[in-house]
């Protein structure tokens, strides 16, 4: 690699989570079925423990999570959030620094750039689908980094992997990634391809996001145009 190496301690790094991750299992809802009503509390938990284990059994997401269990252990706060972001990855497309088969963890240093990301690429789906109206809620995750990582914030020309056209910047990324990872380095800092002045960072390996916290609830609201209204929720 022609890059520097960064040793990194960064204590507040913050990654926005589709809100539809912390709610109850789908099958949840049943327990609401007035027949139950009376029933001994420990019978309840019981029923919420099985509808949680067969909706597991078929959400591919859920399932997914499961395998990742080993690599970040369920008694640290928020691990199935850590998990399902190495776990669920898209099955037939890349992403800046992963392809389908490999998971990463992908956060910013200021809110604002974070949102940023999230907006470009909702906004690609919504011009695929050709309809401008949709509304995400979202969850800010604070994560914590430490150790190594390939430091592309300095790089002059631009690499390759930076590029804000996918077709040619995610084929050079994901290549720079298989190298990281066999290098044995934590990940890679990079700035911002969707805001000017924002820095990113990319973890591989679900053991360098340490310290996961909840933060702010927000909404994203396209209402038939492409820049969406953003609220606390």
């Amino acid at each position: 690699m022609d890059f520097p190496i960064t040793r990194l301690a960064e204590p507040r790094a913050v990654r926005l989570v589709s809100t539809a991750r912390l709610r109850d299992p789908v099958l949840h809802l049943l327990l609401d079925d007035p027949s139950l009503a009376g029933r001994p509390p420990e019978e309840l938990a019981q029923l919420a423990r099985d509808l949680a284990e067969i909706e597991g059994g078929t959400s591919a997401r859920l399932t997914s999570e499961a395998a990742m269990a080993s690599a970040f252990p369920a008694g640290r706060p928020h691990a199935h959030f850590v998990n399902a972001a190495f776990a669920y990855f898209r099955p037939r497309e890349a992403n800046r620094f992963n392809e389908p088969g490999y998971g990463a963890w992908y956060a910013a240093l200021a809110f604002e750039t974070s949102l940023a990301e999230v907006v470009f690429h909702i906004g690609r789906e919504l011009d695929r689908v050709r309809d401008w109206n949709a509304t995400i809620e979202w969850a800010e995750m604070w994560a914590s980094f430490a150790g190594d990582f390939v430091d592309l914030r300095a790089a002059q020309p631009a690499p390759a992997c930076l590029d804000p056209d996918p077709a040619l910047g995610y084929p050079a990324g994901n290549a720079l990634a298989r190298a990281v990872r066999d290098a044995g380095l934590n990940g890679i800092l990079y700035p911002s391809v969707r805001q000017a002045g924002g820095t990113c960072l990319v973890a591989l390996w679900p053991h360098v996001v340490q310290s996961v916290a909840q933060g702010a609830i927000l909404r994203t609201i396209w209402a038939g145009s492409r820049e969406p209204r953003v609220e606390r929720a």
